[in-house]
Parts: structure tokens; C-alpha cells; sequence
């Protein structure tokens, strides 16, 4: 077979540990051998961002920047633990949050559904999408631990040399902690726009949620902008569209959620969607059967897995024992990423390979050929077949064989 040409560079993001290993296998197994394509490289592994001071993050946000696509791996986010195992010169940030906020995108994630898996929450039949706000809040706090009796005060100087705002957190008469956490209406605009641009591209409705009745600065800041971007651009849209917007407390959507079929897009600030992605991901099934994409108000993209960097596995497969590991997110971030460069490219050879790659790595399943994760979660079928994360990757192949032929 002829490879088939992909017009324009796509930047690629390494990563860590036992993605790593699967990122190269399927690398060499499900992409090269099919496209004749343009990876601009780097490699965001722990050692090398520490033997880089970290630039090699800041190159690829802005590669993105320049060619409009990116695939990305999961990568370690530094703790003590492992400023001692990879012998790190500083507790580097984290990439993703380093990448977020250079590109100001939002994340919206979804989960990759299988006939032979059925999520745990019964009622759900169609996937819930799940927009994150990208920036801010305690991903970029500050924090002081309180030694001891004193006053906490928030403090914003402005500028113009005018009179501080000061207000009193809190008269502390032993030990404790403070934080402080900071938006900006831009960035919240950004996060508004892509969340309605996303919602009535996939024709699903849109539910945004915060704690307002008690944040009555701060989250009902995300509120309003939230309510004007609406009122002012997408109202008419979403009639015209037969979807709906809707604001409510973030403890209702909760509730409600757990109770609808599913089909629409729940935009949520940056921790609440860091946690309800996460708990969306394992109601159907795996983290590793949920898809990521980080999109920017500038139009740019970085697809990524929404998982991480799967240590405990890395480290046997270190020892020379057999792994089982669930590449389905890493796949469908290479997917995602290949789909949406033949989109921006005006090649629908492209777009048609990338979703024959994705069916091919869900037909797998559906025929009971998976790993470890899944096949503990699936309607059992007698026909089976836990195999090891090598055997996973091959039958795709096999699969996407077929398909292309």
C-alpha cells in the first residue's frame, strides 16, 4: 500500500514512562507505515525538560502555535518522590498546565464507548462531554503555610497608584494555611466562546455550572460573562439549532447528571473539571477510554490522553515482565490529531485514515480482544481474550489492515 500524504507538520510531544513505551510502539505500528507525515519532535520526558530547564515545553506550546496541531503523551508532573528518583534540578510545573496556559485553550473531554462496555451509571447512553477551563484557579495559586498567630489579608494594588484594596482573610490564633487564587475576565471570555462553539458544532446542549450562592465574586464573575457571551452571540444559534443553555449550581448538575441519558457538553472551571472528567472517565470504564483535546480561542489544538503516565506497569515492564496496558487514549489522541490536520488541510484521504485507525482500535474490542483494565469491566463473552499491551496494538493493525484494503 501507498502511504498517504500528509500536507502539513504535525508536532509531537513525547512523554513518560509506560506511555512512552506504547507511544513508540503504536507509533511504529499504526501511523508510520500508513502516512508519509511531518513529526516536529520533542521530546517533554522528565530528564529532558530538566536538562532543558523546562524550555522544550514552552518550544512545543509555541510549535502548536505555529502549525495549528498537536499530539501529545502523558507526562509526570514533579513531587518530591520524583524530583529524588530523576535527580531534578527544580519541582517542575506542569506541562499540561504550562501548555494550557500559553495556548489559553480549553479541555474538553469525552469518552470512548464500546457496545460490550456499559457505563455505571445506567441511565447514560450517549457520551457526556465534559468542557474544563484551562487556566487559573489553584493550578496557578499561591499558598502560605501559617506558622502561627497573625492576620491573612488579600491585597490588590492597582496600578494607577490609586488607594489598595485590602480585605481580612482570616485573624489566625494558631497554625494554619491561606491561598490565593486569581482568573481574568479574558481568559473566561475564551473559555465561554469555545464552550458555546464546541456545543453547537456537536449539536449537544450546554450546562454550565459553579458555586455562585457562595462565590458571589469570584464565580459569579464566570456566571455572567458566561450569560453575556450567550445572550450576545449564540441564543438565537441554539434555537435555530434545537439546543439549549443552561446555568445552574454546580451540586444540581450533579444530581441531574446522574440521572439523564447523557448528550450534552458540561463546561466546568478548572478543578471541578479536572475531578468530573475523571469520574466520567471511570463510569464508563477506564481513564484510558477517554479523549482529550485542548482547543485555543486562536483555533489551535493539542490531543492528548487523559491519563497518566501509567508508573506502576512502567516499572514492570522495566523488570522484563509482560504488560497489559490500555493504549485507547493514546491512539485516539494520534487520531484526534491526524483526523483534525486533514480537516485544516483540506485532505479527506486524511480524515478517512484517522477514522478507520479509531473504529479499527474499537472493533478490537467489540470483539473481545483487550487488556487487562477491560476485560475485567466488559460483558463477558466466552470468546474473551485478555492480551499483553504488544498483542492489543497488533490486532488494531490487523483490524486497520483490513479496513484500508
Amino acid at each position: 500500500m501507498s502511504k498517504i500524504k500528509v500536507k502539513t507538520t504535525l508536532v509531537e510531544l513525547d512523554g513518560d514512562e509506560m506511555t512512552r513505551v506504547m507511544w513508540e510502539m503504536l507509533k511504529k505500528r499504526l501511523i508510520l507505515p500508513y502516512l508519509d507525515i511531518n513529526l516536529e519532535y520533542y521530546d517533554l520526558g522528565m530528564a529532558n525538560r530538566d536538562k532543558t530547564e523546562d524550555k522544550v515545553t514552552y518550544e512545543s506550546a509555541y510549535a502548536i502555535k505555529k502549525y495549528g496541531v498537536g499530539v501529545k503523551c502523558a507526562t509526570i508532573t514533579a513531587n518530591k518522590e520524583r524530583i529524588i528518583e530523576y535527580k531534578l534540578k527544580h519541582e517542575w510545573p506542569s506541562p499540561n498546565a504550562t501548555i494550557r496556559s500559553i495556548l489559553d485553550g480549553t479541555v474538553f473531554r469525552s469518552p470512548i464507548l464500546v457496545k460490550n462496555l456499559q457505563p455505571g451509571v445506567k441511565a447514560w447512553k450517549k457520551p457526556i462531554h465534559i468542557g474544563r477551563h484551562a487556566y487559573g484557579d489553584v493550578y496557578k495559586n499561591q499558598e502560605i503555610a501559617v506558622p502561627g498567630a497573625g492576620k491573612a489579608e488579600l491585597v490588590f494594588t492597582p496600578a494607577d497608584g490609586s488607594a489598595p484594596i485590602r480585605k481580612t482573610i482570616h485573624e489566625f490564633n494558631a497554625p494554619g494555611v491561606i491561598q490565593g487564587i486569581h482568573n481574568t475576565d479574558a481568559s473566561i471570555k475564551s473559555f465561554a466562546k469555545a464552550c458555546f462553539e464546541y456545543a453547537y458544532d456537536q449539536k449537544v446542549a450546554l450546562w454550565f455550572s459553579t458555586k455562585d450562592t457562595i462565590s458571589k465574586t469570584y464565580d459569579n464573575r464566570f456566571k455572567d460573562i458566561f450569560q453575556a457571551e450567550y445572550d450576545g452571540f449564540w441564543r438565537e444559534k441554539f434555537k435555530k439549532a434545537g439546543i439549549e443553555y443552561f446555568y445552574t449550581l454546580i451540586d444540581d448538575v450533579v444530581a441531574r447528571i446522574m440521572k439523564t441519558d447523557g448528550g450534552m457538553l458540561w463546561a466546568c472551571k478548572n478543578y471541578d473539571g479536572d475531578v468530573m472528567s475523571d469520574m466520567l472517565a471511570s463510569a464508563c470504564g477506564s481513564l484510558a477510554l477517554m479523549t482529550s483535546v485542548l482547543v485555543s480561542p486562536e483555533g489551535h489544538f493539542e490531543y492528548e490522553a487523559a491519563h497518566g503516565t501509567v508508573q506502576r506497569h512502567y516499572y514492570k515492564y522495566l523488570k522484563g515482565e509482560k504488560t497489559s496496558s490500555n493504549p485507547m487514549a493514546l491512539i485516539f489522541a494520534w487520531g484526534g490529531a491526524i483526523r483534525k490536520r486533514g480537516e485544516m488541510d483540506g485532505t479527506p484521504d486524511v480524515v478517512a485514515f484517522a477514522d478507520k485507525l479509531m473504529k479499527a482500535s474499537v472493533s478490537t474490542i467489540e470483539n473481545g480482544i483487550m487488556t487487562g483494565d477491560l476485560i475485567r469491566v466488559v460483558d463477558p463473552s466466552p470468546s474473551d481474550r485478555q492480551v499483553t499491551t504488544e498483542e492489543f496494538i497488533d490486532a488494531i493493525g490487523m483490524t486497520l489492515d483490513r479496513m484500508l484494503k
